[in-house]
């Protein structure tokens, strides 16, 4: 069976996934002129690959849509490509559609709308890159395995009879000696075909490795070090995937909020307590610097997940992720925008519904009462409420949104970092807006009820820990909720 490894790639997964983990997705909720949509994004799971887009329209009446994706490394622009006219439903609120991404790197995939209103357009930041590679065909693979051994026998047959018959005149039987000669032709022969099948194998490994080393992103590796007080230093390191393509792109790192890095913290397993803090660059000066230094507050011992969210010059957003075994830490108070919460209570495979938040508020998940599902996409909405219950008319921005919200799947295989806007960072849109002549929109940053709501589809099935940041008072309060998604 190994050489049946020379006809079938074997499917090689990263779990560190684009400006989150294991939800490669993209959701973007946003206006494009007069028309209000809220649009997904699939990456192609290999490059050169197709990206599947839907648009939900939410507000207006739309005629047609149409897509165009850009390519974007930092240095040179790429040109256009016709746009694709995407399909309406039966509705005509929901338009469907696919674009081709042929390099890794920054995307920008451009809408135009067209209705009675006029013409609106928009800009979607979409980082691709190569998650896998795609497994052969199983029906195919039996077949070359199939040819493969009928090629091998006959090879060894023909070796086995030129070396017994070959020195024979016609109609002459061979003797037992040439029957030996025969046998041993055979055996050396099925010698030679199994070193050179065992050759072909380690070579097709090899080049497998190549591969994924070349092709399959992988997030950088993060170092993180404890200064046995109450700092981290976290240094991101360059693997082979991100050297290769340094020439092409620009690695410098950009703000996203205010901060070139948001760092997040949750005690495993439990994940009983939770940390949103911003560490600052050991050398401003440098903008493709990769040291950070993170003062921490008081923190309990154990073991935390680290995840580590930054954003490139060209837009491509990235998530790096790293384990820490801590003391107990007697650091300061929370300041600016830094934050954490309390989170030990039993975590629950059923979907939980309100959360208490400070000065004996609750924050509460407006839940319809359908079932969540993997891979559909939904509008999660949270209302905050004061101590008597009553709506939380007081919110304040936080980092320049209505707030912010973090899932994590139980076994730590999904992380989103996510807005009111989507999933996408806030310094990726601005680049893809700005690129595209474009307004910036802040419709998300503005009329600040006490509710606030996230797009966003669950990309596996399984138990999710939700965290929900808004900003009151000056302090920030999170949320935490537990939420079950079906298949």
């Amino acid at each position: 069976m190994r050489a049946c490894r020379l006809a079938v790639l074997i499917v090689m997964l990263n779990s560190s996934v684009f400006a989150h983990v294991g939800s490669p997705n993209v959701y973007l909720e946003s206006d494009a002129g007069p028309y209000h949509l809220l649009l997904s994004i699939n990456p192609p799971a290999m490059i050169p690959g197709v990206a599947q887009v839907q648009a939900r329209v939410t507000s207006g009446t739309v005629n047609s849509i149409s897509i165009t994706p850009v390519y974007v490394n930092g240095k040179d622009q790429g040109l256009p490509p016709t746009p694709d006219l995407m399909q309406p439903s039966a509705d005509s609120q929901w338009f469907t559609g696919k674009v081709w991404l042929m390099e890794s790197g920054s995307w920008e995939v451009r809408v135009e709308v067209s209705g009675p209103q006029g013409i609106g357009r928009l800009a979607v930041p979409v980082p691709a890159f190569a998650r896998r590679t795609l497994p052969m065909q199983k029906a195919l693979g039996i077949l070359l395995f199939g040819l493969m051994l009928l090629l091998s026998i006959g090879i060894i047959s023909i070796a086995g009879a030129a070396a017994r018959e070959g020195g024979l005149r016609g109609g002459t039987s061979p003797s037992p000696q040439n029957r030996r000669l025969g046998r041993l032709a055979m055996a050396i022969s099925a010698a030679l075909v199994a070193t050179v099948l065992a050759l072909g194998n380690w070579w097709w490994n090899a080049q497998a490795a190549d591969l994924k080393q070349g092709m399959i992103y992988s997030a950088p590796p993060l170092t993180v070090a404890f200064d046995g007080k109450d700092q981290l230093s976290l240094r991101m390191n360059e693997n082979f995937w991100h050297k290769s393509r340094k020439d092409q792109w620009s690695m410098t790192l950009i703000p996203d909020h205010g901060h070139l890095m948001h760092a997040f913290l949750l005690r495993m397993p439990t994940m009983d307590r939770f940390y949103h803090l911003h560490p600052e660059q050991v050398d401003p000066e440098q903008a493709n610097d990769g040291s950070f230094t993170l003062k921490l507050p008081s923190i309990p011992a154990g073991k935390y997940k680290i995840f580590a969210d930054i954003v490139r010059g060209t837009g491509f957003p990235e998530t790096m992720v790293s384990e820490i075994d801590l003391p107990d830490v007697k650091g300061e108070a929370f300041s600016g925008d830094d934050s954490g919460v309390d989170a030990s209570v039993e975590r629950s495979s059923a979907t939980t519904n309100t959360s208490p938040v400070g000065d004996g508020g609750r924050m509460v998940w407006e839940q319809d009462g359908a079932a969540l599902k993997a891979g559909q996409v939904a509008w999660l909405r949270f209302r905050v409420e004061d101590a008597d219950h009553k709506p939380a008319n007081d919110l304040e921005p936080y980092m320049g949104m209505a707030g912010h919200a973090e899932f994590v799947k139980s076994d730590f295989s999904v992380f989103a970092h996510i807005h009111p806007a989507g999933s996408v960072p806030m310094a990726s849109l601005m680049i893809a807006q700005k690129d595209s002549g474009l307004p910036m929109d802040h419709s998300s940053m503005h009329a600040l009820t006490n509710e606030v709501s996230f797009p966003y589809g669950f990309p596996q099935p399984g138990d999710y820990r939700l965290f929900v940041q808004v900003k009151r008072h000056g302090e920030v309060e999170t949320g935490v909720f537990d939420a079950h998604v079906g298949d």
